[in-house]
Protein backbone atom coordinates (compact mmCIF):
# COMPACT_ATOMS: atom_id res chain seq x y z
CA UNK A 1 0.00 0.00 0.00
CA UNK A 2 1.78 3.25 -1.05
CA UNK A 3 2.28 5.95 1.77
CA UNK A 4 0.40 9.44 1.74
CA UNK A 5 2.77 12.09 0.88
CA UNK A 6 4.30 14.00 3.50
CA UNK A 7 3.65 17.57 4.17
CA UNK A 8 5.71 20.17 3.14
CA UNK A 9 7.91 22.53 5.46
CA UNK A 10 8.67 25.81 5.16
CA UNK A 11 12.23 27.33 5.29
CA UNK A 12 13.33 30.74 6.06
CA UNK A 13 16.64 31.52 5.55
CA UNK A 14 17.05 34.57 7.63
CA UNK A 15 20.96 34.26 8.68
CA UNK A 16 23.55 36.76 6.57
CA UNK A 17 25.04 40.32 7.80
CA UNK A 18 23.52 42.21 5.73
CA UNK A 19 26.71 44.23 4.45
CA UNK A 20 24.83 46.08 1.73
CA UNK A 21 22.77 48.05 4.05
CA UNK A 22 25.32 48.86 6.61
CA UNK A 23 25.07 51.06 9.28
CA UNK A 24 21.99 49.85 8.88
CA UNK A 25 22.37 46.16 9.83
CA UNK A 26 25.58 46.80 12.12
CA UNK A 27 23.18 46.45 15.35
CA UNK A 28 20.09 44.39 13.72
CA UNK A 29 19.73 41.66 11.12
CA UNK A 30 18.19 42.24 8.11
CA UNK A 31 15.18 40.78 8.12
CA UNK A 32 13.95 42.87 11.05
CA UNK A 33 14.33 46.34 9.37
CA UNK A 34 11.00 47.52 8.46
CA UNK A 35 9.10 47.10 5.06
CA UNK A 36 6.47 50.10 5.53
CA UNK A 37 4.80 49.03 8.20
CA UNK A 38 5.85 45.43 9.59
CA UNK A 39 9.23 43.97 10.25
CA UNK A 40 10.72 42.27 6.68
CA UNK A 41 10.64 38.67 7.69
CA UNK A 42 6.72 39.04 8.29
CA UNK A 43 6.20 39.08 4.63
CA UNK A 44 7.86 35.71 3.44
CA UNK A 45 6.81 33.97 6.85
CA UNK A 46 3.07 35.15 5.19
CA UNK A 47 3.94 33.92 1.69
CA UNK A 48 4.50 30.20 2.99
CA UNK A 49 1.32 30.28 5.48
CA UNK A 50 -0.84 31.50 2.59
CA UNK A 51 0.56 28.17 0.62
CA UNK A 52 -0.85 26.61 3.48
CA UNK A 53 2.25 25.72 5.45
CA UNK A 54 2.04 25.19 9.15
CA UNK A 55 5.57 24.19 9.97
CA UNK A 56 8.41 26.53 9.62
CA UNK A 57 12.29 26.46 10.44
CA UNK A 58 13.70 30.25 10.59
CA UNK A 59 17.39 29.93 10.11
CA UNK A 60 19.00 32.89 11.96
CA UNK A 61 22.94 33.89 12.48
CA UNK A 62 23.89 32.63 16.63
CA UNK A 63 23.73 36.88 17.79
CA UNK A 64 20.13 37.41 15.90
CA UNK A 65 18.06 34.58 16.97
CA UNK A 66 17.19 35.86 20.21
CA UNK A 67 15.31 38.71 18.55
CA UNK A 68 13.16 36.89 16.19
CA UNK A 69 11.95 34.46 18.88
CA UNK A 70 11.02 37.13 20.51
CA UNK A 71 9.04 38.76 17.66
CA UNK A 72 7.71 35.68 16.42
CA UNK A 73 7.50 33.15 19.18
CA UNK A 74 6.41 29.54 18.65
CA UNK A 75 3.64 30.57 16.11
CA UNK A 76 1.39 29.15 18.40
CA UNK A 77 -0.32 33.00 18.28
CA UNK A 78 -0.88 32.11 14.69
CA UNK A 79 -1.92 28.69 14.64
CA UNK A 80 1.43 27.37 12.80
CA UNK A 81 4.73 26.19 14.61
CA UNK A 82 8.01 27.94 14.41
CA UNK A 83 11.39 26.02 14.88
CA UNK A 84 14.93 28.08 15.03
CA UNK A 85 17.96 27.30 13.42
CA UNK A 86 21.56 28.63 13.74
CA UNK A 87 23.83 29.09 10.87
CA UNK A 88 26.98 29.53 12.25
CA UNK A 89 28.53 31.08 8.90
CA UNK A 90 27.10 31.93 5.96
CA UNK A 91 28.02 29.52 3.72
CA UNK A 92 25.58 29.36 1.19
CA UNK A 93 22.42 29.21 0.36
CA UNK A 94 22.44 25.63 -0.49
CA UNK A 95 23.51 24.94 3.30
CA UNK A 96 20.12 26.05 4.51
CA UNK A 97 18.79 22.58 3.31
CA UNK A 98 21.58 20.50 5.37
CA UNK A 99 21.21 22.97 8.54
CA UNK A 100 17.48 21.94 8.37
CA UNK A 101 17.52 18.10 7.74
CA UNK A 102 16.85 16.94 10.94
CA UNK A 103 13.85 19.35 11.10
CA UNK A 104 12.90 18.14 7.70
CA UNK A 105 12.85 14.88 8.95
CA UNK A 106 12.25 13.42 4.95
CA UNK A 107 9.48 15.53 4.29
CA UNK A 108 9.71 17.99 0.98
CA UNK A 109 10.06 21.83 1.47
CA UNK A 110 9.39 24.85 1.10
CA UNK A 111 12.38 27.99 1.00
CA UNK A 112 12.05 31.47 1.02
CA UNK A 113 14.99 33.70 1.58
CA UNK A 114 14.13 36.37 4.76
CA UNK A 115 14.35 39.89 2.55
CA UNK A 116 12.48 38.78 -0.50
CA UNK A 117 9.10 40.41 -0.78
CA UNK A 118 6.10 38.51 -2.77
CA UNK A 119 2.55 39.42 -3.38
CA UNK A 120 -0.15 38.70 -6.08
CA UNK A 121 -3.41 36.86 -6.53
CA UNK A 122 -1.90 34.03 -8.07
CA UNK A 123 1.20 33.13 -6.22
CA UNK A 124 -0.39 30.80 -3.48
CA UNK A 125 -1.90 28.73 -6.14
CA UNK A 126 1.15 28.40 -7.93
CA UNK A 127 3.02 27.35 -5.20
CA UNK A 128 -0.03 25.10 -4.09
CA UNK A 129 1.22 23.60 -7.58
CA UNK A 130 4.70 23.33 -7.44
CA UNK A 131 3.72 21.43 -3.95
CA UNK A 132 1.67 18.91 -5.51
CA UNK A 133 4.41 17.48 -7.03
CA UNK A 134 5.84 14.35 -5.66
CA UNK A 135 9.68 14.36 -6.48
CA UNK A 136 11.48 16.94 -8.25
CA UNK A 137 12.60 20.70 -7.71
CA UNK A 138 10.30 23.97 -8.78
CA UNK A 139 11.67 27.22 -9.35
CA UNK A 140 9.75 30.85 -10.00
CA UNK A 141 11.04 33.09 -12.84
CA UNK A 142 10.36 36.79 -13.04
CA UNK A 143 11.33 38.96 -15.74
CA UNK A 144 13.45 41.55 -15.19
CA UNK A 145 15.19 44.30 -16.70
CA UNK A 146 18.82 43.42 -15.55
CA UNK A 147 19.19 39.32 -15.63
CA UNK A 148 22.68 39.64 -15.41
CA UNK A 149 22.26 40.64 -11.42
CA UNK A 150 20.77 37.62 -10.98
CA UNK A 151 20.81 33.77 -11.26
CA UNK A 152 18.79 33.11 -14.66
CA UNK A 153 16.90 30.60 -16.11
CA UNK A 154 16.31 29.82 -19.72
CA UNK A 155 13.62 27.76 -21.38
CA UNK A 156 13.88 25.67 -24.49
CA UNK A 157 10.78 24.98 -26.92
CA UNK A 158 8.97 23.03 -24.88
CA UNK A 159 8.73 25.19 -22.55
CA UNK A 160 11.03 23.41 -19.54
CA UNK A 161 14.16 24.60 -18.08
CA UNK A 162 17.07 24.65 -20.01
CA UNK A 163 19.83 25.94 -18.41
CA UNK A 164 20.38 27.60 -15.20
CA UNK A 165 23.48 30.11 -14.48
CA UNK A 166 24.30 32.40 -11.59
CA UNK A 167 24.21 36.35 -12.73
CA UNK A 168 26.02 35.18 -16.13
CA UNK A 169 27.56 38.27 -18.51
CA UNK A 170 25.72 37.36 -21.61
CA UNK A 171 21.93 36.39 -20.00
CA UNK A 172 20.25 34.09 -22.45
CA UNK A 173 17.09 34.85 -21.10
CA UNK A 174 15.43 37.63 -19.23
CA UNK A 175 13.71 34.97 -16.61
CA UNK A 176 15.68 35.76 -13.14
CA UNK A 177 15.39 33.19 -10.79
CA UNK A 178 13.39 34.51 -7.50
CA UNK A 179 14.38 33.87 -3.88
CA UNK A 180 11.20 30.99 -3.30
CA UNK A 181 12.00 27.70 -3.82
CA UNK A 182 9.96 23.89 -3.99
CA UNK A 183 12.42 20.76 -3.41
CA UNK A 184 11.64 17.08 -3.05
CA UNK A 185 12.70 15.16 0.61
CA UNK A 186 16.30 14.69 -1.50
CA UNK A 187 17.18 18.51 -1.43
CA UNK A 188 19.46 17.97 1.71
CA UNK A 189 21.09 14.93 0.06
CA UNK A 190 22.10 16.66 -2.78
CA UNK A 191 23.23 19.92 -0.63
CA UNK A 192 26.18 17.30 0.61
CA UNK A 193 27.09 16.39 -2.38
CA UNK A 194 27.78 19.75 -4.14
CA UNK A 195 30.86 21.02 -3.80
CA UNK A 196 31.89 24.83 -2.82
CA UNK A 197 32.03 27.30 -5.24
CA UNK A 198 34.98 29.82 -5.79
CA UNK A 199 34.04 31.84 -3.32
CA UNK A 200 33.93 29.27 -0.58
CA UNK A 201 29.73 28.68 -0.21
CA UNK A 202 27.36 26.29 -1.48
CA UNK A 203 25.54 27.89 -3.96
CA UNK A 204 21.48 27.23 -4.52
CA UNK A 205 22.31 27.26 -8.74
CA UNK A 206 24.58 24.26 -8.04
CA UNK A 207 21.74 22.22 -6.50
CA UNK A 208 19.38 23.02 -8.21
CA UNK A 209 21.01 21.91 -11.56
CA UNK A 210 21.26 18.95 -9.87
CA UNK A 211 17.81 18.76 -10.35
CA UNK A 212 17.71 19.81 -14.00
CA UNK A 213 20.66 17.11 -15.19
CA UNK A 214 17.91 14.59 -13.87
CA UNK A 215 15.78 16.78 -15.75
CA UNK A 216 13.22 17.16 -12.85
CA UNK A 217 13.73 21.18 -12.47
CA UNK A 218 10.42 23.01 -13.38
CA UNK A 219 10.33 26.48 -13.74
CA UNK A 220 6.67 28.89 -12.98
CA UNK A 221 6.85 32.46 -14.35
CA UNK A 222 5.10 34.71 -12.83
CA UNK A 223 3.10 36.61 -14.07
CA UNK A 224 2.17 40.44 -13.94
CA UNK A 225 -0.72 40.42 -11.18
CA UNK A 226 2.56 39.16 -9.11
CA UNK A 227 5.16 41.19 -7.49
CA UNK A 228 8.37 40.40 -6.51
CA UNK A 229 10.66 42.72 -4.63
CA UNK A 230 14.27 41.79 -3.33
CA UNK A 231 15.07 44.33 -1.05
CA UNK A 232 18.91 43.91 -0.37
CA UNK A 233 20.27 47.15 -0.98
CA UNK A 234 19.03 50.47 0.04
CA UNK A 235 17.20 51.48 -2.88
CA UNK A 236 15.14 48.50 -2.94
CA UNK A 237 14.67 48.67 0.60
CA UNK A 238 12.82 52.21 0.47
CA UNK A 239 11.63 50.94 -3.34
CA UNK A 240 9.50 48.19 -1.21
CA UNK A 241 8.24 50.43 1.43
CA UNK A 242 6.55 52.59 -1.04
CA UNK A 243 5.34 49.78 -2.99
CA UNK A 244 3.90 48.49 -0.13
CA UNK A 245 2.15 51.55 1.37
CA UNK A 246 0.30 52.38 -2.49
CA UNK A 247 -0.50 48.55 -2.21
CA UNK A 248 -1.93 48.40 1.15
CA UNK A 249 -3.79 52.17 0.20
CA UNK A 250 -5.47 50.63 -2.98
CA UNK A 251 -6.67 47.65 -1.25
CA UNK A 252 -7.49 48.90 1.93
CA UNK A 253 -5.62 45.91 3.83
CA UNK A 254 -2.20 44.91 5.14
CA UNK A 255 -0.25 42.40 2.83
CA UNK A 256 2.32 40.25 4.68
CA UNK A 257 0.28 40.16 7.78
CA UNK A 258 0.57 36.45 9.42
CA UNK A 259 -2.78 37.68 11.05
CA UNK A 260 -4.66 38.18 8.30
CA UNK A 261 -3.37 35.26 6.09
CA UNK A 262 -3.96 32.92 9.90
CA UNK A 263 -7.55 34.22 10.08
CA UNK A 264 -8.26 33.47 6.54
CA UNK A 265 -6.76 29.91 6.40
CA UNK A 266 -9.19 29.46 9.54
CA UNK A 267 -6.28 28.85 11.77
CA UNK A 268 -7.63 31.33 14.35
CA UNK A 269 -11.15 33.42 14.65
CA UNK A 270 -12.24 36.59 14.90
CA UNK A 271 -11.44 36.70 18.50
CA UNK A 272 -8.30 35.55 18.98
CA UNK A 273 -7.55 38.06 15.69
CA UNK A 274 -8.90 41.16 17.81
CA UNK A 275 -6.58 40.34 20.95
CA UNK A 276 -3.78 40.04 18.39
CA UNK A 277 -4.88 43.35 17.11
CA UNK A 278 -4.77 44.88 20.51
CA UNK A 279 -1.28 43.73 20.78
CA UNK A 280 -0.67 46.84 18.43
CA UNK A 281 -3.08 49.45 19.25
CA UNK A 282 -1.67 52.54 19.20
CA UNK A 283 0.59 52.02 15.77
CA UNK A 284 -0.77 51.88 12.14
CA UNK A 285 -0.62 48.47 11.61
CA UNK A 286 -2.62 47.97 14.50
CA UNK A 287 -5.06 50.27 12.99
CA UNK A 288 -5.06 48.28 10.09
CA UNK A 289 -5.89 45.01 11.65
CA UNK A 290 -8.62 46.46 13.46
CA UNK A 291 -10.26 47.76 10.04
CA UNK A 292 -9.63 44.46 8.51
CA UNK A 293 -11.39 42.80 11.49
CA UNK A 294 -14.70 45.37 10.82
CA UNK A 295 -14.96 44.71 7.64
CA UNK A 296 -14.61 40.70 8.12
CA UNK A 297 -17.16 40.44 11.07
CA UNK A 298 -20.49 39.41 9.56
CA UNK A 299 -23.57 41.84 9.90
CA UNK A 300 -25.69 39.17 11.36
CA UNK A 301 -23.05 39.18 14.51
CA UNK A 302 -22.98 36.08 16.63
CA UNK A 303 -21.92 35.96 19.92
CA UNK A 304 -18.49 35.47 19.24
CA UNK A 305 -18.27 38.46 16.81
CA UNK A 306 -19.76 40.67 18.85
CA UNK A 307 -17.08 39.99 21.75
CA UNK A 308 -14.09 40.58 18.74
CA UNK A 309 -15.97 43.38 17.80
CA UNK A 310 -15.23 44.71 21.94
CA UNK A 311 -11.45 43.51 22.21
CA UNK A 312 -11.06 46.47 19.27
CA UNK A 313 -11.76 48.76 21.92
CA UNK A 314 -11.09 47.22 24.99
CA UNK A 315 -7.79 45.22 24.40
CA UNK A 316 -6.36 42.57 26.37
CA UNK A 317 -2.96 41.37 26.80
CA UNK A 318 -1.62 38.71 24.96
CA UNK A 319 0.71 36.06 26.69
CA UNK A 320 3.88 35.52 24.21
Amino acid sequence: MQSEPRAHKGIILAGGSGTRLHPLTLAISKQMLPVYDKPMIYYPLSTLMAAGIQEIAVITTPEDQACFRKLLGGGEQWGIRIEYIVQPTPDGLAQAYILSEAFLDGAPSVLILGDNVFHGSELAGKIKYAMDRDEGASVFGYRVPDPERFGVVSLGADGKAASLVEKPTHPQSDIAVTGLYVLDSRAPGRAKSIAPSPRGELEITCLLNTYLQDKALSVHTLGPSSTWLDTGTMRSLFSAAQHVEQLQSAIGAPIGSPEIVAFRNGWIDLLELAQLASRYKKSGYGSALKRFLMSAAPTSATSADRQARREVSTPKRIAS
